[in-house]
This record gives C-alpha cells, structure tokens and sequence, in this order.
C-alpha cells in the first residue's frame, strides 16, 4: 500500500463520518411547557415580552374603555368604562383558573389539558444546583410566566371588544355571566385551536401571526350575535345618539395603536427582526388604512371626520393583526386601503341595510376587518420573511370555523342567560341611562 492509499485509508473514516455518525437528527422540539436552565432564558427577549405585555394590557384599559366610552351618549359612558374594567379582572381569574392551560397546553386538538390550572407547575426553582424554572414550549427563550400572562391580555381584549356591539342595553349581571362564560367556551377552545400547535387549525396550517381568527373575528362575530339577540336599542334610527365625547374616541384610538406594537410585534416573542417587520407592517397598514376610510368617507358624506379617521386607523390594526409576522410593507399598504375601505362601508351601507343595531361597530370593524385580515393573509403570506407560504383555501377554513363555532356558541349563551337572569335592562332604565340606574353615579 503506496503513501497515498494509507493515508486515505486513515482518514475515511473521518470522511463518512458525518453522514453516518456526526449527522445526527436535531432534537424535537418539545411539545409541552418544561423546566429549563435559567442560562436558556434570553433577558432581551424578555425584557421585550414585558414590555408587549404592558402595551396590549394598555389596549383595554384605558385605551378600549376610553374609544367606547367616548362614543356612546353621557347617560352611558361610565357603564361602558366599568364595562372594559370589569372584564379585565373577571378573565384575569379565568386564566389564571383554567383558561390558559386550556388555550396553550397539549390535550386533544380542540381543547387543551389541565397541566397548568391555576398555574400550577409553573415555577422558578433556585438552590444550590443553580436558577431553574419553566418555559412554554410555544416561546422557550422567556420564563412561561412570562408567556401566560402575555396571553392574558389577549384574552381579556377579545370579549371586551364585544361590549361595543351591544352598549347602553346589556345588564352589567347578564354581562359578567356572559364574559366568563364566553371567555372559557369560545375564546380558549379557538385559541387552542389555532396557536397550539396541535390544534386542529394549526395542523390544517392556517395562518393567524396574532390574532385576527382568534381575538379579532371571533369578538366580531360574537358581537353579532349579541346584538341580534339583544334587539335595538330604544330610539334607533328615529332618535339622535350622537358620541358624547369625541376625544375621549381618539385618546382611546391612539392608545390603541400605541400598544397594538405589544400586540402585532410581540408576538415574534422575541426582539428579532421578524418583530421588527410585524411592526413597520403595523404602522405603514394603519395609517392606509385611516387614510382610506378618511377619504371615502369624504366623497361619500362631504366632510372626513375624527371618527372616521379614528375607526379606520382601527379597523387597519385589526386587519394587520393575522398578517403583520408574515408580510412586507408593501402588502401591508395594499391590506390596510381594502380594510379601510371595507370597514368604512360595513358599518354604514351593510348596518344600515341589513338592520342591526351594532352600536359601536364591533362587528363592522373587528368582524369584517378581521376576516378580510385573515383572507389576505392567505394572499400576501411571503416565504421569504416568515417561512410559512398562504393559501386562501386553508385561511377560509380557519374563518369559516371561527365565524360558525363562534356564532353559535355566543347566541346559545346570550338565549339561555336571557332566559335565566335576563339580558337587557327595562326600559326606564335604558331611557335613564345605565350610569345611574346600573352603578348609582353619573357624569355631571
């Protein structure tokens, strides 16, 4: 055996190697919440997830309770800021019960287990064998407390978003039942649904980067149904309801906006540049789509308005919202002028047509703007910044589910509240306004 061939016989071992012992398969990656080492735990990342969490907390109060709160009449307002309050401390103890392990722990495909009721095994161990604690399979770079209450904002935004379909008529009773049991029988089953990776939206592959199915479509439709149930309010269409404090709308809608970077750019749970992207596409479709509204509004009525431009800048953070982790500026611009424009003609031409009384446009912003959201995302979904290809087939699975099992669930609740404690206050009361007659105060 020449030089050569000895020293090839040597090192071919070396060559083969990585094809039959180096290239081991990655491990999978787990499936359930575990206890990591606190040195796996990235301290920008979760220095970013506080931070998201304060900002989507901010988005319901105050910055939903002021938007509502300014655009129904003074009778009302402070039963609508008490209505957004309430809800957030009614979910607050929902998700802490069992609503989060519902949404984000492996069960079946369409509810998860019961691993983390009452937060239980969620932990931070230190001793002598050094800093422990649990991380979300979902978001492993950040303690699981962290996660879980990030996702508690979600949860509690979404069923006060109905609220504003069926303002100055629910009784506060009939409406804390109503929140806790939607929170738990619609909210987290759909959630589970679609963000667990084994539920069976997931697995289906619809697309939602933060919540345009699960937060946005389903108070939409829910908020439908509620008003459908609940009935108009006394003096629709004949009487004036105009807002009784327009600035109060706009606070409220820029401190929407504000945290809605929580929102959309937290849910990369993690400061990357995908973060980055989901919030440029946020602003850039934002600000089309107030604009689009903005400039319907003034061909169609003479005159652009604060509410207009208000609304619309809403109804484009909504339509953004399941797209913002997957697309780029320029289909963010093209989703926020269909969503303004959409949005716009929803709560006027389609309310007016069809002869519901959404009182604050819940369904006409969030419902429609969710689903064209939605859609979309199965049109402008780039490989190239997410991974993740769209398709409009599997996004209508994942609305037509939504729209459905939402619908039904809420109008069921509302029909058997209504016929137990009652839905809507009595008239005397809803002419007196819920103010004084619900809480006892008023604005004077």
């Amino acid at each position: 055996m020449n030089r050569q061939s000895r020293l090839l016989f040597l090192v071919w071992p070396t060559l083969v190697a990585p094809a039959s012992v180096w290239a081991q398969d990655a491990p999978a990656p787990p499936t359930a919440p575990l206890l990591v080492s606190a040195d796996k735990i990235s301290a920008g990342d979760t220095a970013w997830m506080l931070t998201s969490t304060a900002l989507v907390l901010l988005m319901t109060i105050p910055g939903l309770a002021l938007f509502y709160g300014g655009m129904v009449r003074k009778k009302n307002i402070l039963a609508t800021l008490m209505q957004s309050f309430a809800v957030t401390c009614v979910v607050t103890i929902l998700w802490w019960l069992i609503g989060y392990s519902w949404a984000f722990t492996p069960g079946s495909p369409y509810l998860g287990g019961t691993t983390r009721a009452l937060f239980s095994g969620m932990t931070f161990i230190s001793n002598s064998a050094g800093n422990r604690l649990t991380a979300s399979h979902l978001a492993l770079t950040i303690p699981e407390t962290v996660y879980a209450m990030f996702q508690m904002t979600f949860a509690i935004i979404t069923p006060a978003l109905i609220c504003g379909a069926f303002a100055e008529r629910m009784k506060f009773s009939a409406l804390l039942i109503f929140m806790a049991a939607w929170s738990l029988l619609v909210y987290s089953p759909i959630a589970h649904w679609v963000w667990e990776p084994g539920g069976w939206l997931a697995t289906k592959g619809v697309l939602d980067y933060a919540g345009g199915t699960v937060v946005h479509i389903n108070a939409g439709i829910a908020g439908l149904a509620s008003c459908l149930v609940l009935g108009k309010r006394l003096g629709y269409g004949r009487e004036a309801m105009a807002p009784h404090n327009l600035t109060l709308t706009l606070i409220g809608a820029s401190l929407l906006w504000v945290g809605w970077f929580g929102f959309n750019a937290g849910s990369a749970v993690a400061a990357d540049g995908r973060a980055g992207m989901a919030m440029l596409a946020t602003q850039i479709a934002t600000a089309a789509a107030a604009l689009a509204w903005m400039f319907t509004e003034w061909l169609t009525k003479g005159k652009p308005s604060v509410l207009g431009i208000a609304s619309g800048a809403v109804a484009g953070l909504v339509a953004i919202t399941p797209a913002s982790g997957f697309v780029g500026p320029d289909a963010a611009a093209i989703i926020g002028v269909v969503a303004g424009i959409a949005c716009f003609f929803a709560a006027t031409t389609l309310k007016s047509a069809l002869g519901y009384d959404d009182s604050l446009d819940a369904f006409g912003v969030h419902g429609i703007g969710g689903i064209i959201g939605a859609l979309l995302t199965g049109v402008f979904a780039s490989k190239e910044i997410s991974g993740a290809g769209g398709s409009v087939t599997t996004q209508l699975w994942g609305v037509g589910t939504t729209v459905i099992y939402g619908f039904v669930v809420s109008f069921m609740l509302l029909k058997i509240i209504d016929l137990t404690v009652g839905l809507r206050v009595s008239e005397e009361q809803e002419r007196e306004g819920l103010d004084i007659s619900l809480h006892g105060e008023r604005i004077e």
